[in-house]
């Protein structure tokens, strides 16, 4: 978080459950830069599944009835595969089941994540609202091929996030709405292939670079598509 916000303030991560999710929240608890971090998961204090609104809509009205402003929302939960579904290698793979679920996690969550969250951000002051996307996303670097409700869901959340940026900053030119790739990160999401060799990074490592980004963001940066190493990834 921009180190010019310094009052007591709240930050959600949207699926602090999750190996990412999870340091992302430890990271910003040892910072002591907040009054409180709240963790959301499926099941538990924090419900929220992103398949279903109203669990989105409830965690709203909490922080609502909350004293606290919130300054910082983390979406961090994403969908690539499941004991079902195993990311598409042609077209003659392609599923109509695995698109839709894809979409509803990896898109449709976030942005039901954003309309509700979003206008519960200060209307003045610095505030954050970042999405974990990532590079297989990006249709100008797709040289590749293949995973395509991965890519295609990831590629419709950076316009999603890009869409809403612009709405945001109308509200508080100061407010900051991004997406951000963490890198390859060793949770269940890559287990798989890094089995096969892909090289992954701890999820204590992949948070400390995610917030470090987030730390340095201006409003500038607002609507950006960013790296772990805050460098512009092509849309």
């Amino acid at each position: 978080m921009p180190s010019e916000t310094t009052d007591p303030a709240l930050a959600v991560i949207i699926g602090g459950g999750g190996g990412i999710g999870s340091a992302l929240a430890d990271g910003l608890e040892r910072s002591g830069n907040w009054q409180d971090v709240w963790r959301t998961t499926r099941a538990g204090k924090n419900r929220v599944d992103l398949l279903e609104e109203e669990t989105i809509a409830d965690l709203a009205r909490r922080i609502r009835a909350g004293s606290l402003p919130l300054r910082l929302v983390l979406v961090a939960s994403g969908f690539l595969h499941d004991a079902r579904y195993r990311p598409e290698k042609t077209w003659r793979h392609l599923d109509p089941e695995h698109m839709a679920k894809a979409f509803a996690i990896n898109a449709i969550g976030p942005a039901l994540v954003m309309k509700h969250l979003l206008p519960l951000l200060p209307s003045s002051g610095q505030a954050v609202f970042a999405a974990l996307s990532a590079r297989v996303g990006s249709i100008g670097d797709n040289r590749l091929g293949g995973w395509t409700s991965y890519r295609a869901s990831k590629a419709a959340l950076n316009q999603i996030i890009r869409t809403h940026s612009i709405e945001l900053q109308r509200r508080n030119p100061d407010a900051i709405c991004v997406a951000l790739h963490p890198g390859t990160v060793a949770t269940s999401l890559s287990a798989p292939f890094a089995a096969r060799g892909l090289k992954v990074r701890s999820p204590e490592t992949a948070a400390t670079e995610v917030l470090s980004v987030i730390d340095r963001l201006t409003p500038a940066e607002n609507g950006a598509f960013l790296d772990q190493n805050s460098k512009s990834v092509p849309w």
